[in-house]
């Protein structure tokens, strides 16, 4: 099938389309590269373009004629969110209203889009099933909510065929090293640890020591990019087969508290990096873990790559081969 992927210079995004690509998907990746690089196309046409550009969204469309749309251009640092919410509004609301209208006008169907583990906010219970009740408690989550509200309204107005996938922590690379996380600046923990590894970051600090957890840090569900990719492939087939649209959690069922990444750190590096104890931040949940059951029993998605040493193995060896990161925006 072709595939167009917005977003599919980023970092999930380009991990996605190598998968598509070796699953023998015609990509084309669709990238304004605000916030993706050049680099990571290699599997697949670049089309240059906006998702706030209707117009160009069209052309594309209806040039290529495309079986679906795999969509991960949305801004997702939630402290930004809360600083900047229109920011957020424009581009994640905005943009995906674009991409909707634009299939609609162009009879294309089937469409995946990337969803957060943040429309949940604080869970009553771990770990989160998809028919937990959605409360987000930022504008990252609550643009994430909205966008999977217009997947259904599109779906009943226009019948549009739609997978929203919400999932956890993503980290790790590719283990081939062609793509990997690079943000500027960089929020996530484990390029945060890497960096304190090779002196990049001289505060390296633990958010908060006393949550009710068996070591006092928060504990996350993460889920090596390798293995959302081949979610997001799944997804999309499964749609092409017919398959009901559905919301579906992808993590690894498996938690690691922030101490434990530390140790993971050290431990696949060699290198004892100082850390520095911090308050909690506000509105973090002691614990967040999902249940995969429904992606795994309908799609047949089963994590890979998503152990703890193949996260920081991958991530580490991406990190010491691309120092500077990215110079080609």
């Amino acid at each position: 099938m072709k595939v167009p992927v917005t977003g599919g210079a980023g970092y999930i995004g380009s991990h996605t389309c190598k998968a598509l690509a070796a699953a023998g998907h015609e990509v084309l990746v669709y990238d304004n590269l605000s916030t993706g690089f050049r680099k990571l196309v290699k599997w697949g046409e670049f089309i240059r373009g906006d998702i706030l550009d209707g117009e160009k969204l069209r052309t594309c469309l209806h040039k290529h004629k495309p079986e679906g749309i795999i969509h991960f251009a949305a801004f997702s640092q939630v402290g930004e969110s809360v600083c900047n919410p229109g920011k957020y509004i424009h581009n994640n609301v905005g943009g995906t209203l674009n991409i909707l209208e634009s299939m609609r006008d162009t009879g294309v169907r089937n469409i995946v889009v990337s969803s957060t583990a943040a429309v949940y906010g604080i869970p009553e219970r771990c770990p989160i099933t998809e028919d937990m009740p959605a409360h987000p408690i930022n504008p990252y989550g609550e643009t994430k909510l909205f966008m999977e509200w217009m997947l259904a309204d599109f779906a009943r107005a226009y019948g549009i065929s739609w997978a929203a996938l919400r999932y956890f922590n993503a980290a790790g690379a590719d283990s081939e090293g062609e793509c990997g996380e690079c943000h500027s600046p960089e929020t996530h923990l484990i390029p945060r640890a890497l960096m304190a590894v090779t002196s990049e970051l001289e505060d390296f600090r633990v958010m908060g020591s006393d949550y009710p957890t068996p070591d006092g840090t928060c504990i996350r569900d993460y889920i090596h990019t390798s293995d959302l990719a081949s979610a997001h492939r799944l997804a999309l087939e499964y749609l092409l087969r017919g398959g009901k649209s559905e919301i579906f959690n992808l993590g690894s069922e498996h938690g690691l508290s922030v101490r434990e990444i530390v140790e993971a750190a050290r431990e696949v590096t060699g290198v004892d990096f100082p850390v520095k104890l911090a308050p909690r931040r506000a509105g973090d949940p002691a614990v967040l873990i999902a249940s995969n059951r429904k992606a795994r029993e309908v799609l047949g998605w089963v994590p890979q790559h998503s152990d703890a040493h193949t996260i920081l193995a991958s991530a580490w060896k991406w990190h010491r081969d691309h120092p500077n990161g990215f110079d080609d925006k």
